[in-house]
Formats: structure tokens, C-alpha cells, sequence
């Protein structure tokens, strides 16, 4: 069986037109990079996000990896990956994205772009777990993480962003 793809709605249409709506604005609660890959995640409060590479001080500055130059989580996600695999609360580091949001559906922001301070990001798509969720997380980790793992994001814009900073969508016209 075969399935077609997804179409992108018209924006004139009622579903294009409830996509297009104005997004709340959400809160960067955390700040985290691995300077090598496999580290552990270095907590900062504040960072520079360098416009078509990477948060600077993460190993992937310098990969110039297209869509995931950086990874955002909302902390509403967290706690819900807690809840299933028993947990009270588990550290944003245990999940390996770069920046906590808190306020904000980011799986709305798909094909949109989002100011986090100084900088711009253009939400690429899904951030789908790694097998080292079972490691970081104990069994069950990966499926606990799978459909909320948060977004990948292109830097449009560089700039400084900080814990604290508000998130807002871009409209792009």
C-alpha cells in the first residue's frame, strides 16, 4: 500500500489559514552544547548562535549540517517524557537538544521561522530520538522520546540568546 504526501494546504484556505495563525510566545529556559560529540551537555547561560553553522562551542558549529544546526525541546515535552518512562523530572541534558523552551508548541512552528533573542531560526523539522536514549534513559527511553523530541532549526540570523529570552514567531510576508 502506498500513501501520497502530505500537501501543504493553501494559506487562503481555513486549514492554511489556522496554520498561519499567530503563535503565543514561549521562554528559553536552557542553554546546552557539546564541545565533542558523544559528551556530555555543557549548561550555559547564554550563547552565540552563528548564522549557517551552530551554536558556537557545539561540535556541530563547524559541520555546517543544513537543517540541524540547531535542536530545540519545549519543557512541556520533558515532563511528559518523564511521565513515561516513571520518572518525576529528568534533566534537559539526558536529551542532548541545545535550547528548553517553555510556552510554545513547537511542532506548530514547522516551515516557520522563530526569533529567540538576536537571532532568527527557520524550524526544519522533527528531531527524532537516537538509539542513546535507551543509554541516557533506561529501557523504554527511545519510545518515550519518539513524537516529542523536539524541532531542528537552520540559524537565518545570528546572534546572542539568553535563558529568560522570549521566543516569538516571525511572520514572514
Amino acid at each position: 500500500m502506498t500513501t501520497s504526501p502530505r500537501k501543504t494546504p493553501s494559506p487562503d484556505s481555513p486549514l492554511g489559514r489556522l496554520l498561519a495563525a499567530p503563535a503565543r510566545p514561549g521562554t528559553l529556559m536552557w542553554i546546552g552544547v557539546r564541545p565533542v560529540r558523544k559528551a556530555a551537555l555543557v549548561s550555559l547561560s547564554s550563547a552565540e548562535l552563528i548564522a549557517e553553522h551552530g551554536i558556537r562551542g557545539d561540535h556541530y558549529e563547524t559541520r555546517h549540517n543544513g537543517a540541524r544546526q540547531v535542536t530545540l525541546i519545549a519543557s512541556e515535552d520533558i515532563a511528559a517524557i518523564a511521565s513515561f518512562i516513571g520518572r518525576e523530572t529528568i534533566g534537559p541534558e539526558l536529551l542532548r537538544r541545545n535550547l528548553v523552551t517553555r510556552g510554545i508548541n513547537l511542532a506548530a512552528l514547522k516551515g516557520r521561522q522563530l526569533r529567540v533573542g538576536d537571532a532568527v531560526l527557520d524550524i526544519s523539522g522533527d528531531c527524532a530520538p537516537c538509539s542513546r536514549m535507551e543509554d541516557t534513559l533506561g529501557i523504554g527511553g527511545y519510545n518515550a522520546v519518539r513524537g516529542r523530541g523536539g524541532v531542528t532549526a537552520r540559524i537565518l540570523t545570528g546572534g546572542i540568546v539568553r535563558i529568560g529570552d522570549t521566543l516569538t514567531v516571525v511572520d514572514v510576508t
